[in-house]
């Protein structure tokens, strides 16, 4: 995977969504998503949060939250969601499709997976029938390190994820079969509704 691939990749999944939550009902704006606690306009506020925020704010609120990275997260998401419309999170992320930042550490890689993974929350947890283009959910798997998983803290053991859409797995054990986009959010200790996901385990990742 070349950086430019990678890129263009981002670009594309922030126009997507863009265009996606362009769509939504009102109501859909305070709809629950995959990750605890936040709607979708939560999970908006926190994607577009570095197109909003400089560096030294970011320094800032991190030193409020004492260092905790998911404490200042949580804390400015949902102070963002509640201070600004979904008009202007909505053009937040249109208007900065192409914008060049990265999370610490995670190159333009990490940028796509944080984009893919909080995309997938939002659809999934809506019920809408969004598929990623399975390259792009590819792109985001190639990269994903055993310090990345590790830092969800999903309990994978005597589980062997198997994608039925991409030849793609991780682990041993009883195979968890679903498309890879969803094992995607099973590597992320997201909880999934049921019947996405198929094996003996099922049921182990599922609300």
């Amino acid at each position: 995977m070349t950086e430019d691939r990678l890129r263009d990749a981002l670009v594309k999944e922030r126009r997507e969504q863009a265009d996606l939550l362009a769509a939504l009902r009102p109501e859909q704006w305070d709809a629950p998503t995959l990750c605890d606690g936040w709607r979708v306009r939560e999970v908006v506020a926190h994607t577009t949060m570095p197109f909003r925020t400089s560096l030294g704010r970011t320094l800032l609120e991190l030193a409020k939250a004492r260092g905790d990275f998911n404490r200042m997260a949580d804390r400015c998401a949902r102070r963002d969601a509640v201070r600004l419309p979904p008009e202007r999170l909505l053009a937040s992320l249109r208007d900065n499709a192409a914008h060049p930042w990265t999370p610490p550490g995670g190159g333009v890689h990490g940028a796509l997976a944080h984009e893919v993974i909080h995309g997938l929350d939002i659809t999934v947890g809506l019920g809408l029938d969004r598929r990623v283009p399975v390259e792009r959910v590819a792109m985001v798997l190639a990269g994903m390190r055993p310090k990345n998983i590790a830092f969800f803290g999903t309990d994978l053991a005597g589980v062997a994820l198997r994608a039925t859409d991409l030849d793609w797995s991780h682990g041993t054990g009883t195979p968890l079969r679903g498309p890879a986009q969803d094992l995607l959010l099973v590597l992320c200790g997201r909880r999934l509704p049921p019947g996405r996901l198929t094996g003996e385990a099922a049921t182990r990742f599922s609300q």
